[in-house]
């Protein structure tokens, strides 16, 4: 598949997407970027457009920083780790938002680590 076909393929699933997930104070929009070399992931208010907390791969705090890249196990760690952020922020309940990506491999790793450290989708 050509790489301009697939860019616009996953524009069109974000927007698909953004269309239905909102984050609001209580339950925050938690969404996922995946770069070629790093992992972001963000809490948003979509009603203020404030970010409430953030984590990634270039996080001073993040464990193991010199080892992660934009990998599964990467994801597993920063997964837990934003939850563990999040908590701390007093953030318990969110709306998973995957910014366009399917639902497998990276993604479902950091959601997973993410509910196992104690976020609630």
């Amino acid at each position: 598949m050509r790489t301009d076909k697939k860019i616009r393929l996953k524009t069109r699933r974000h927007w698909r997407i953004r269309k239905k997930v909102s984050g609001t104070a209580e339950r925050p929009r938690m969404t996922v970027c995946f770069t070629g070399r790093n992992i972001h992931v963000q809490f948003i208010d979509d009603e203020k457009g404030v970010t409430l907390s953030a984590a990634s791969t270039l996080s001073k705090q993040a464990p193991d920083r010199a080892k992660l890249a934009a990998n599964a196990q990467s994801a597993k760690s920063i997964g837990a780790f934003a939850a563990r952020q999040a908590i701390e922020s007093g953030i318990k309940h969110v709306v998973f938002d995957r910014a366009g990506a399917r639902y497998h491999g990276k993604v479902k790793a950091l959601a997973d680590a993410a509910r196992e450290a104690g976020l609630q989708f």
